[in-house]
């Protein structure tokens, strides 16, 4: 038995938009309610939800099959891309890329040897269903994921080499991280943020790779799908669920 197809990953290659929503609460519970709604991909973030190893863990496995979950970690660190990788996280979201070199270690951390560098110990994972897919070591690099997060002036002036790398499916850009070293904090929304953020969704794509975004406008994600942007976050588990309470209040 090899290791499961990433659905997520084959349609990227097919060009197709897929709708996303970002899971901050750290709640196996929430997840697996988010994961009931129809998005195509669900974002757990270990790097700005209180989330750890065994959090992650809960909640893909609360997560219905249906939807694909991406996980973010806190940074490239290999240890930790490979620990989430074991416990059978297939798409891997890393912040803060700045450069070639950098994205470049990233790869390699997401691959078997001789490819990359990722530690080998399939018959204690997850991933491998503890050992139960005996094909799992030959057919796990094909199947995993990788998506770079550029958000940074240092990120944009290497992202076309960064876009172009082999083992990078797609390139997300951070707009509130962005706008702050645009010097905009807190104005993802203003113009020269949002030509920036167009020309580099533009830049991704022209160098043959997914391009992906997060923004809770509904308009500004619609434009987005306009511009054919493949992974498409169009809000957060905290977002909703404030925005749906608030609501619920001010009705009465």
């Amino acid at each position: 038995m090899p290791a499961p197809e990433n659905r997520f990953k084959a349609r990227l290659r097919r060009g197709e938009t897929q709708i996303g929503l970002w899971l901050g609460l750290g709640d196996p519970s929430v997840t697996e309610l988010a994961s009931h709604c129809g998005f195509d991909w669900l974002v757990i973030d270990g790097e700005h939800g209180p989330n750890g190893l065994r959090d992650i863990l809960a909640q893909l496995r609360a997560m219905r099959t249906e939807t694909h979950p991406v996980v973010r970690v806190r940074d490239d660190n290999r240890a930790e891309i490979k620990q989430m990788l074991d416990i059978g996280a297939q798409t891997i979201l890393v912040p803060m890329i700045e450069s070639a070199a950098q994205a470049r270690a990233v790869v390699r951390s997401m691959r078997y040897p001789p490819e990359g560098v990722r530690g080998v110990g399939a018959a204690l994972a997850r991933a491998s269903a503890y050992n139960s897919c005996p094909e799992y070591l030959e057919t796990a690099n094909a199947q995993t994921c990788l998506l770079l997060q550029v958000e940074s002036r240092a990120g944009l002036e290497a992202l076309d080499e960064i876009a172009a790398l082999d083992g990078v499916d797609g390139v997300f850009i951070g707009p509130a991280d962005l706008a702050a070293d645009l010097g905009y904090l807190g104005q993802p929304e203003a113009k020269p943020v949002q030509e920036t953020v167009r020309d580099a969704l533009r830049r991704i794509q022209a160098c043959g790779t997914a391009a992906g975004i997060l923004t809770s406008d509904r308009a500004l994600a619609q434009s987005y799908a306009d511009l054919g942007v493949a992974f498409l976050a169009v809000g957060s588990d905290v977002g909703v669920l404030g925005a749906g309470l608030r609501a619920l209040r001010a009705a009465f």
